[in-house]
């Protein structure tokens, strides 16, 4: 869906549905149908999940298949619909319609119900604004949430009025107004284990089909990191394709180089692979590109190396890349799963050990400052706080306190509990699920869709290229949910069951170095670099003037950075640095 791509619908007796359907459809290409009074426009691949429609989609195109799905059986098709899509249906005389996205929100949908009572929809809050002639308006709450979080979760954005869809939902229509909703939570099964091997077979097998499918139709190549999941699909792509083109970026500074790893997996694939080092210069001459490339505040910092590594692979000729993300969200990769079950041991001791005599010990008793007393305290505490709170307490806000940073008529303007509200209901949201997985699925709106698709999505737009996502494959996805939670992580061994089953295709050295991110060294230059002392001291210097951050936070922030942990505090002063660059770029002076 381009950004001119909008979709208008009015419950007013003189609204005509295909036409502005047809709007629609046209600004993406086609993609629009009228049929027996269902007028319905797609934007993406839809992967039918039911072998009759899959049928008509091939016979008769998507379009058709669209319209007799929802004919037959209305709202539910939805069950029945896979791929990465946004979709709009509109049926004249029942006089009701929807609009959805994908099980991961690939394509994303802003909405707004305009003064007029109409309903506006488009894939940027800029479009659904213009199509409504709606003038912007900054949402307190937005700007919170993006301080927060670091980008801007759904279904909240950070203009005043405009929502967007989050992952698997679909927003219902009619004459008495709208309402969202999810149409597809994971069901978690915990006994659905088959033998390691045969579920190891099925897995590659599903992974493989989807990087072949992907990969049909453009000249594809494909991210490589080093990490499990680029250097799997990379040996998956060159299973199909002989010697696929490989690109990785790399840093020179220490802790964030992996470029060694990608270089172990191309010579295990045979890959041809190109490499480029972001160089502190880069980012002072990107990062303005960078920010105003997304319609929200976006604080993902590999945003910018992402960039660099999708614009090598334009320049190189290639159309599509394929990309990793998703593994550790479906096969439990990330660091914070195995800490949480530290935590929870501590649970397993009985309370009235843990409340009438450890506890009174520990707090009243053991002296302050002993190091080894002060852990133990430090753990008590974490592990005394419920999920998902718990995850969230190593948050900036959470851990230098929200009076400390923010002023206080900002603070009083917001509901400073609405992250931990909306991460309760996202975790609440499978039933009878387990701990893991529950985060497994928090992870899935809140870092998959809302952050690293986000990320890598815009970024690749921004380059020219286009990028899809094997491991959310549907079918990968629903096998997922059948590995219990002792299988994909093992004690506090992470993605136990994906390393056994990519042991004979990845070489060891991938299988058991300890993860790494893909995150810019942004703090360490900026601590010897001063053209970057510069551009962050400039846009610290107009934050200062805003009403959100306290000036002298920003200041003690600095302070922080250059005295005690570049590369931590430099982190939080990336955040205030994307904030006002966007603010900036789009003409909001403070």
């Amino acid at each position: 869906m381009t950004e001119a791509a909008v979709e208008h619908l009015s419950t007013g007796d003189d609204f005509k549905p295909f036409s502005a359907v047809g709007c629609l459809a046209g600004a993406v290409g086609g993609g629009a149908m009228q049929e027996e009074g269902i007028s319905c426009a797609l934007s993406g691949n839809i992967d039918w999940l039911s072998y009759e429609l899959a049928d008509v989609q091939m016979k008769r195109g998507p379009e058709a298949a669209l319209c007799q799905a929802y004919r037959r059986h209305g709202a539910d098709f939805l069950h029945l619909i896979g791929g990465r899509f946004s979709v709009v249906v509109w049926d004249a005389d029942a006089r009701k319609g929807l609009v959805a996205c994908d099980r991961f929100g690939q394509i994303p949908v802003f909405w707004l119900r305009a003064d007029d009572g109409s309903f506006c929809f488009a894939p940027t809050a800029d479009a659904v604004m213009a199509i409504a002639g709606v003038r912007p308006e900054l949402s307190d709450q937005g700007i919170f949430n993006y301080l927060y979080f670091h980008m801007v979760p759904g279904p909240q954005s950070v203009y005043a009025g405009v929502n967007k869809l989050m992952a698997a939902q679909v927003l219902e229509i009619d004459d008495t107004g709208c309402r969202p909703r999810r149409y597809w939570v994971p069901e978690f099964r915990e006994s659905a284990d088959r033998s390691t091997s045969d579920a190891a077979e099925e897995m590659l097998g599903l992974l493989s089909s989807s990087v072949n499918r992907l990969a049909i139709g453009a000249d594809t190549g494909a991210f490589l990191s080093g990490g499990l999941d680029s250097s799997t699909v990379a040996g998956l792509l060159a299973r199909h394709q002989p010697k696929p083109k490989t690109y990785s970026i790399g840093f020179d500074a220490e802790g964030y180089d992996e470029i060694a790893f990608a270089r172990i997996a191309s010579e295990r694939f045979d890959t041809d692979f190109q490499t480029y080092y972001v160089t502190p210069d880069d980012v002072v001459d990107a990062l303005p590109k960078i920010a105003a490339a997304y319609d929200e505040p976006f604080g993902n910092s590999s945003a910018l190396p992402t960039y660099f590594c999708a614009h090598v692979a334009a320049n190189d000729g290639r159309q599509r890349l394929l990309a990793g993300d998703g593994g550790d969200e479906l096969f439990a990769g990330n660091e914070r799963y195995a800490k949480q079950t530290v935590f929870e041991n501590y649970q397993l001791v009985p309370a009235w050990l843990r409340k009438g005599l450890f506890e009174p010990l520990l707090f009243n008793l053991a002296p302050q400052s002993v190091g080894l007393f002060r852990k133990a305290r430090s753990y008590v505490e974490q592990a005394n706080i419920g999920l998902p709170d718990r995850l969230r307490t190593y948050n900036f806000l959470n851990r230098l306190g929200l009076d400390t940073i923010m002023q206080p008529e900002f603070l009083a303007a917001v509901d400073p509990t609405y992250p931990s509200t909306l991460e309760r209901q996202i975790y609440g949201q499978p039933a009878e699920a387990s701990r893991l997985n529950r985060m497994l699925y928090l992870d899935w709106q809140l870092t998959l869709m809302d952050n690293d698709l986000r990320k890598v999505n815009r970024m690749c737009q921004l380059a020219g290229i286009e990028v899809e996502y094997p491991m959310l494959d549907d079918r990968l996805v629903e096998f997922s949910t059948r590995v219990s939670s002792g299988r994909k992580m093992r004690g506090n061994r992470l993605r136990h069951f994906y390393k056994r089953a990519v042991a004979d295709l990845l070489p060891a050295e991938i299988i058991n170095k300890s993860k790494h991110g893909f995150g810019l060294p942004f703090g360490v230059w900026m601590a010897e670099h001063p053209p970057l002392q510069e551009l962050a001291r400039d846009n610290l210097a107009r934050m200062r003037r805003r009403r959100y951050v306290r000036p002298g936070f920003i200041d003690e922030i600095a302070r922080l950075h250059r005295e005690q942990h570049a590369g931590y505090y430099g982190e939080m002063i990336w955040i205030l640095v994307m904030l006002e660059l966007w603010l900036t770029g789009r003409g909001i002076e403070p």
